[in-house]
């Protein structure tokens, strides 16, 4: 009789424990895409003039472009201790990578295969 109400009440606390990170796993997750989009819409209005001033072959031209995309922000993990994000902005074909720490635009370019 006690194997049994130990097994049952360790079931149950598994049960409990299981139901606790999985909510708590969403709360996070939730807020996380929130300060993404934050930083995307903050980030959004420099990512556009950066790149329309930048100079290139290929002109970026976001405001008179017929088909924009916005791709988002990404990160590449170098080592353990840098990252280097990228804001990258697509239209009409041509792919431009901002760099909101440096403020920089790169027309045409990888964030992948940056320095």
């Amino acid at each position: 009789m006690w194997f049994q109400r130990i097994t049952t009440g360790l079931l149950l606390l598994a049960i409990a424990g299981l139901a606790a990170v999985s909510y708590f796993s969403f709360r996070t997750n939730s807020q996380l895409q929130t300060l993404k989009s934050f930083v995307e819409g903050y980030v959004f209005a420099d990512a556009v003039a950066a790149c329309e001033k930048a100079s290139s072959a290929t002109p970026f031209k976001w405001n008179g472009g017929t088909n924009t995309r916005v791709i988002g922000l990404n990160s590449v993990k170098l080592d353990k201790y840098n990252i280097v994000s990228s804001y990258t902005l697509v239209a009409d074909g041509v792919f431009c990578d901002f760099d909101p720490i440096k403020k920089k635009a790169d027309i045409g370019s990888n964030f992948l295969e940056r320095e």
